[in-house]
């Protein structure tokens, strides 16, 4: 669901502030924290209004949590439990983005302090923080400031600063929503108040309730990034082909084969992820095997005309919509993830036929995990090489393209913002 415009007089009251604190404590304790934090009960349980003011509470904290924090640093001469800095930061945000009127920001966020086990020592400093911020303000747009240190040293080693600087600028912006249409987009751009995109996609200028959208109910779209929809349609699949979707969850890629006319296999180890994926099948109409499989250990003997690997990764690539993802990061989740890359790219080799194209992708902007799991796999596996994409094919900006024909793309390489990847399209030789 895109984020709901709150404005300065949209006043929650605790029951809603309340859920934003255990929302936020969740976000950044663990990946994949945000999204379990959303389906909890306590949010489940607040009024529609409640619960959308919650959720925007939460995403303007998360995209500004490094400001957020510089500044409540410069004001904490010794930091209070970790709880009540969460207080801290909920109510900056409503201070400082969501521009709520600091009565109501400052006296609620004092009530959701008291509130707290152990909270009314601290209800003094909250107020005296939170006003001092009011008095003076800081900055919230200084890109040195909205990436963790870590991530932005990365960034500029391996991009330069000036591209690390126009990536970390995107933090604090709210995205709009990107589409994939099942097949013409007809009046889709019309009723979607929708902007079309290279290669199909339609970024919607509705905001609001996503199944609410005209053609959700029919099926004739789903929600899909612009960068995440790249990858399927260099796979050049024909109708009849037979594709293996690897690590198919949430299920964009599977639709988008599905739709070409491929024979589909999806494949995914949760449950629960592979529920969705048949749940987003039947919504469109559209038909692939779905199958609860750890990818890499799959004992299906079948061999595909193409496969599709969008390989778990540390998502830094997702920070526009998924914001926490560069405070739960750490150096170490690379290596890791890294490992596993190179056991499911080896599981996809085995899995093709000769003359079979693969196509490899993350949505991480660490090199480990795209070009040097790429450059490693084609040093040992001799029969693949490098099916070089072509300029602006499947939708991806020029800028995106590396000298060697695969897909370097930055989030700002998209105007108005895109998820970052990396796309390598392979082939199996004869």
């Amino acid at each position: 669901m895109s984020e709901p415009k709150t404005e300065p007089d949209d006043i929650r009251g605790l029951p809603a502030r309340a859920a934003a604190l255990d929302l936020l404590t969740t976000a950044l304790s663990r990946r994949a924290g945000l999204d379990e934090g959303l389906s909890h009960p306590a949010m489940a349980a607040l009024e529609p209004r409640d619960r959308a003011f919650a959720r925007a509470l939460v995403m303007a904290t998360l995209r500004h949590l490094g400001p957020i924090d510089a500044a409540l640093q410069a004001r904490l001469k010794k930091p209070p439990p970790e709880r009540i800095v969460n207080v801290l930061r909920l109510g900056a945000a409503q201070l400082l983005v969501l521009k709520t009127p600091p009565h109501a920001a400052v006296g609620a966020t004092v009530d959701l302090t008291a509130a707290q086990k152990g909270g009314q020592p601290f209800k003094g400093l909250v107020n005296a923080v939170l006003r001092g911020l009011d008095r003076e303000p800081p900055p919230l747009d200084d890109p040195a400031l909205l990436a963790p240190t870590w991530l932005a040293a990365r960034w500029r080693a391996a991009y330069g600063a000036e591209e690390a600087t126009a990536m970390a600028a995107l933090i604090a912006q709210e995205p709009a929503t990107d589409v994939t249409p099942k097949d013409d987009a007809g009046d889709l751009v019309a009723g979607l108040e929708a902007e079309p995109l290279p290669g199909g996609s339609l970024r919607v200028g509705l905001k609001g309730e996503v199944s609410a959208w005209p053609g959700f109910d029919e099926g004739r779209w789903w929600v899909q990034d612009a960068s995440a929809a790249i990858p399927a349609r260099l796979l050049q699949i024909q109708l009849g082909e037979t594709a293996l979707d690897m690590c198919a969850a949430p299920g964009g890629k599977t639709l988008q084969l599905a739709a070409a006319g491929g024979k589909v296999a999806a494949l995914d180890r949760s449950p629960g992820r592979i529920k969705r994926v048949s749940e987003n099948l039947v919504r469109t109409g559209l038909t692939a095997e779905a199958v609860v499989a750890d990818a890499a250990e799959w004992k299906d003997g079948r061999t595909f005309d193409a496969v599709l690997l969008d390989a778990p990764c540390s998502a830094t690539g997702t920070f526009r919509r998924h914001p926490d993802v560069l405070w739960v990061a750490s150096p170490a989740d690379i290596p890791k993830l890294a490992a596993v890359q190179a056991r499911l790219l080896d599981s996809a080799a085995r899995r093709l036929k000769p003359g079979g194209r693969l196509v490899y992708c993350v949505c991480s902007l660490e090199p480990e995990e795209g070009e040097g799991q790429v450059a490693a796999f084609l040093a040992r596996t001799p029969a693949f090489a490098l099916d070089p994409v072509a300029e602006g094919e499947g939708g991806a900006a020029a800028a995106s393209l590396r000298p060697d024909g695969a897909l370097r793309i930055l989030p700002h390489h998209q105007p108005g913002g895109t998820d970052g990847f990396y796309v390598a399209r392979l082939k199996r030789a004869d």
